[in-house]
């Protein structure tokens, strides 16, 4: 069995635990797990390539992928985002993300789903798209495509009982001054209340978790040097830029 005890001693010295800002507060929200949403944008799915559904009886279920809690990167550091090794094609996908604020053992039933959201921000899903594209045409995994170092970039948390965002709230990204991804949060396929019951049917979901809801079309490449605004309206703002 695992010692989990903080004042257990260790063959090496453990790294700190990946944590983010909460607005409002100077305590900070530990992280526990990522956990990410595929095509949950009607758009964006038929950019990739990807069918869309036509009615909400074709929606299925939520696709999902992950990436380490360590990938956040947040406050002074996101001024300068590493450009990714073994890429020539860093992408951004802006995303509405949820923090979560409570455990929850077994499959969360629909209406009882967003009483574990302790909050909101707004992230970007960075992606090395050519070896993501690799990785499919082969069959293969692509989590180094997804999951690498500084690949989340996170805003501030927002709590719920200092703001919430608006159904119709716009989703947004700019690159150097210029929009490149816009959506209202209605425009998500899969709501909150649908993804974290259908993410509570593979994993114990805990306090510190984060879920990346999804992002809409207009992705595309990031190049050393570019500076982006990424939003949700009225609610958080990511300003940031890749390193040169």
């Amino acid at each position: 069995m695992t010692n989990t005890n903080d004042d257990a001693g260790w063959v090496i010295q453990p790294h700190a635990r990946p944590s983010v800002a909460v607005r409002g507060s100077a305590q900070l929200f530990p992280i526990h797990r990522i956990y990410c949403v595929g095509r949950n944008f009607a758009d964006h799915a038929r950019e990739m390539g990807h069918a869309a559904p036509a009615s909400p009886e074709e929606r299925g279920t939520p696709a999902f992928f992950s990436k380490p809690a360590d990938a956040v990167i947040s406050g002074a550091a996101i001024a300068a985002i590493p450009y990714p090794r073994e890429t020539a094609d860093l992408h951004h996908e802006v995303e509405l993300v949820l923090a979560l604020g409570r455990d929850a053992d077994g499959v969360i039933a629909r209406e009882d789903a967003t009483s574990m959201v302790f909050g909101h921000a707004v992230g970007i899903d960075l992606t090395r798209r050519d070896l993501q594209a690799k990785a499919k045409a082969n069959g293969l995994p692509w989590d180094s495509a997804k999951g690498f170092d500084a690949s989340a970039p996170i805003s501030e948390l927002v709590p719920l009982s200092v703001a919430a965002p608006r159904e119709t709230a716009l989703l947004q990204l700019d690159v150097n001054g210029d929009l490149r991804q816009s959506a209202p949060l209605s425009d998500m396929i899969f709501d909150v209340a649908d993804v974290l019951h259908h993410l509570s049917r593979f994993y114990n979901l805990r306090a510190g978790d984060l879920v990346f809801m999804g992002t809409p079309a207009g992705v595309a490449a990031l190049q050393r040097g570019d500076r982006f605004n990424a939003r949700v309206e009225g609610l958080v703002e990511l300003h940031g830029a890749i390193a040169d």
